[in-house]
């Protein structure tokens, strides 16, 4: 028991330090350089590209929620034809390489594409196009964890309340959504995170206007790593800082 304590204790203090130790490394070069850092929290435009990605990350998982809870339910609670091919397309986002991904909602929303050729909603290097790959690449961790959560009530709840009168939407709305909320909360986080930190779908579709990764990777590219540095700094703190006020708001409401 001894032994399987600190081999459990030794392994999980690793896979802290191997997670942890570039973050805090690179937040800990900041203060060997913090007239870089403060030029960089004085930036009016490094703000105003964070909030926008910010934003178009709230959007996108938005679309998230809206579109995904009726599939997850659908899913979860319905057996139909070709079942599992529509699971494993849902899924596809989440493991091909993001540029593939950009590459594949150009051939459909660009200027030629098959909807972009007629949508008066223009999509290449447009915010329209930013929020469209952000939602591509995190839609498949939203709806997972919206299945989970379904799969988790017991259908013999919604049964009881169309029993006593309630129709099937109605069941859904006060027994099976109310019971599933933690897992669609959690989801919608974890899918507004990866939004957060798309790149590879935003580049190919939607370098400009600039996020925050295009942003680091534009100054980078530019003007080497001294200058791309700061704002990748700034925007950990900002994402932890909003990560730690969300667990604390889940633990203060028994969600935790």
């Amino acid at each position: 028991m001894r032994f399987f304590k600190f081999f459990i204790c030794i392994f999980s203090a690793l896979s802290f330090v191997l997670v942890s130790l570039p973050v805090i490394n690179l937040i800990l070069t900041q203060f060997t350089s913090i007239k870089s850092f403060t030029s960089t929290l004085l930036n009016v435009n490094v703000w105003s590209v964070i909030a926008l990605t910010y934003f178009a990350a709230m959007l996108s998982t938005l679309f998230s929620v809206l579109f995904g809870v009726p599939l997850a339910y659908v899913l979860e609670r319905y057996s139909f034809p070709m079942k599992r091919l529509v699971e494993s397309f849902a899924d596809l986002p989440a493991v091909i390489p993001h540029t593939v991904a950009g590459i594949a909602l150009l051939s459909v929303l660009g200027s030629s594409g098959l909807i972009g050729k007629f949508s008066p909603v223009k999509f290449v290097d447009t915010l329209p196009g930013v929020i469209a790959a952000m939602f591509f690449v995190s839609f498949p961790i939203f709806l997972n964890s919206a299945r989970e959560g379904f799969a988790k009530v017991d259908r013999r709840l919604e049964d009881v309340a169309r029993t006593l009168g309630a129709n099937e939407f109605r069941a859904f709305l006060t027994i099976t959504l109310p019971l599933s909320i933690r897992n669609i909360a959690a989801g919608a986080i974890v899918a507004w995170a990866r939004a957060v930190s798309e790149f590879g779908a935003i580049v190919v579709i939607a370098y400009y206007p600039l996020v925050a990764s295009t942003l680091i990777y534009d100054r980078y590219l530019s003007e080497g790593l001294n200058s791309a540095e700061p704002i990748a700094v700034l925007l950990i703190l900002i994402t932890l800082a909003i990560f730690g006020l969300i667990r604390l708001t889940l633990w203060r409401d028994g969600l935790k």
